[in-house]
């Protein structure tokens, strides 16, 4: 294989672009043998597939932190009939590895890199190997970070990115914890809140999630739902804002559910509820909750065109009962305003910390 970056089809002509660390890890891997694999992807699995279909023999795990990327990595090794085992955690799975591969993208969260790095190469058994690839070949900071794990480093430059190679010779002293606590008032009251590498807002409240804390209103005993809670900063907010709230998380990162879970607890919230999910769904084995929740709250991202603040409206129109609040922050108010219109009644928008918070009533 070159480095060049590919294109891969799966049987509904779906393309997934298989980028370029991914290739080179692809590549880098091809002298392994080993009978455990651990593989990360920036991609959807390709690497895994590759080694899982050249070792037939090893258990290859591809492990995510995000659901989306999982959920569509697992569906298309099946279709593959690839021989890989699809996680979607907030960690890596406690077990024993003989290989780690960790493509990483240059455009990657450092702290969450970090985090990684050092899980993966905790996980390994003594003699075993960490394989990390990189999309940039001018890269100093991915060898400054592996070089910490150990200074028997092999950087192999290619022409588009680098390779480096490291042996486990001896066990980390100390394992360092990148988690965070921090507060914020919400009125006369301070929240807690926990926060890891990559969920959104780490160690910080969001100015967004500050705007939307200061606009939403909450009553005794209303149902919140949280969705796309990150770190859950609002859904904690609501909870502690009113008595005998119910709140429950919904977010695509499994860190972040953790969190947010975490936080509750931190505050002695007890009725709360969490949901991993990509699609704006909510529950789980079967449970409906459509209908079920007085106000919605969410702070969509703003890449995808739209496509994930579409996700957290539909939600929000399934799961709202009559009559329910629905708040939305947004900086990109002309679109979701106009959304928000043909789906709800009522529509206000409040300009607050130089975001607007679009505000509507379930019809």
């Amino acid at each position: 294989m070159n480095d060049e970056i590919e294109d891969f089809d799966d049987e509904d002509g779906v393309e997934y672009r298989l980028p370029l660390s991914e290739q080179l890890a692809m590549n880098a891997t091809t002298d392994f043998v080993a009978k455990r694999v651990l593989c990360t992807s920036v991609g959807r699995g390709q690497c895994a597939m590759e080694i899982a279909s050249r070792l037939p023999d090893a258990d290859v795990l591809c492990h995510f932190v995000e659901l989306f990327p999982a959920s569509e990595t697992a569906e298309w090794c099946s279709q593959k009939n690839a021989d890989v085992r699809v996680v979607c955690s907030a960690d890596v799975p406690e077990e024993e590895f003989d290989l780690c591969v960790l493509p990483m993208s240059r455009s990657g969260e450092s702290e969450l890199s970090r985090d990684l790095l050092q899980q993966a190469y905790d996980r390994l058994v003594m003699n075993g190997h960490l394989i990390v690839t990189i999309d940039n070949r001018k890269d100093k900071w991915f060898h400054h970070e592996v070089e910490k794990l150990g200074k028997n480093l092999t950087r192999i430059q290619k022409r588009k990115g680098v390779v480096y190679r490291l042996k486990k010779q001896k066990a980390l002293k100390k394992l360092k914890n990148f988690s965070a606590e921090f507060a914020f008032r919400s009125g006369e009251k301070l929240t807690r809140a926990v926060s890891r590498p990559g969920v959104f807002s780490h160690r910080r409240l969001d100015v967004g999630a500050r705007a939307l804390i200061e606009t939403m209103k909450i009553a005794d005993g209303d149902h919140v739902l949280d969705i796309g809670c990150g770190a859950g900063t609002v859904g904690l907010a609501a909870g502690m804002s009113a008595s005998e709230v119910a709140v429950h998380f919904v977010d695509a990162n499994s860190r972040a559910v953790e969190c947010a879970l975490a936080g509750a607890a931190l505050n002695g919230l007890d009725d709360v509820a969490a949901t991993l999910s990509h699609d704006g769904s909510v529950g789980a084995d079967g449970e409906s909750l459509e209908g079920q929740f007085d106000v919605v709250v969410g702070n969509p991202p703003y890449y995808s065109h739209y496509q994930i603040a579409e996700i957290f409206l539909q939600s929000a129109v399934k799961h709202l009962r009559t009559g329910g609040r629905v708040h939305i922050v947004t900086k990109q108010t002309e679109w979701l305003e106009a959304r928000m219109e043909q789906l709800f009644d009522e529509i206000s928008v409040a300009e607050l910390r130089g975001y607007s918070v679009v505000s509507g009533k379930q019809k």
